[in-house]
């Protein structure tokens, strides 16, 4: 039994792709429940299914940090015919004991068709461009959190003025209500902190 288990891992590291799977003493209970609904999300080396802490090993810190670009996106639970917004934040910005500038917005974008989801190819409308976790030096574990929302039917989704010119302090909240996107369909969050502390 032991040999399959091992060439299973052994494959995993050979394909070059890292499957992080989070156990009850990687993360307080109030982080690990905050995952639901089946969201992936896929960097080149990182697979993310469940809520996590980046481990240091293999500079995966450092790469989610300065080196890859935006993650694949999978929702196999994706329904015909709905469409989506996908939003990535980071609630602990600059620090979790002092999250003054929380939400700060990594990724915004809307109008993805279930096809995209299912299949991991997002188009949508970008709102806002994707920026990768980059955590202060010595601010200790941020969380970067992906929510998955139906967007309503012929509701054109775009974020005032004020809301373009910073990604800080955005008021999440008032966006869900503005557009009325309900409590999101899929969430998934990591954890990660500064690669050099």
């Amino acid at each position: 039994m032991a040999a399959p288990g091992s060439f299973l891992v052994l494959s995993a590291f050979i394909l070059g792709l890292f499957h992080v799977e989070a156990t009850p003493d990687t993360l307080s209970s109030q982080d690990a429940s905050f995952c639901h609904g089946g969201l992936e999300v896929i960097y080149p080396e990182l697979d993310i299914d469940k809520c996590i802490i980046i481990p240091k090993d293999r500079k995966l810190r450092e790469k989610v940090s300065t080196v890859w670009e935006a993650p694949e996106i999978y929702f196999t639970a994706a329904q015909k015919k709905k469409t989506y917004v996908l939003v990535m934040v980071d609630p602990d910005a600059p620090s979790r004991a002092n999250p003054k500038s929380a939400y700060w917005r990594h990724w915004l974008v809307v109008n993805l068709k279930a096809d995209e989801l299912r299949e991991g190819q997002i188009q949508g409308t970008t709102l806002t461009d994707y920026h990768p976790p980059t955590p202060p030096q010595k601010s200790g574990f941020h969380r970067y959190q992906f929510m998955l929302f139906e967007q309503p039917p012929d509701v054109p989704v775009s974020l005032t003025k004020q809301e373009n010119s910073s990604r800080g302090k955005w008021d999440l909240q008032a966006f869900i209500t503005r557009f009325d996107l309900g409590e999101p369909v899929a969430t998934l969050q990591f954890l990660t902190q500064n690669y050099k502390d």
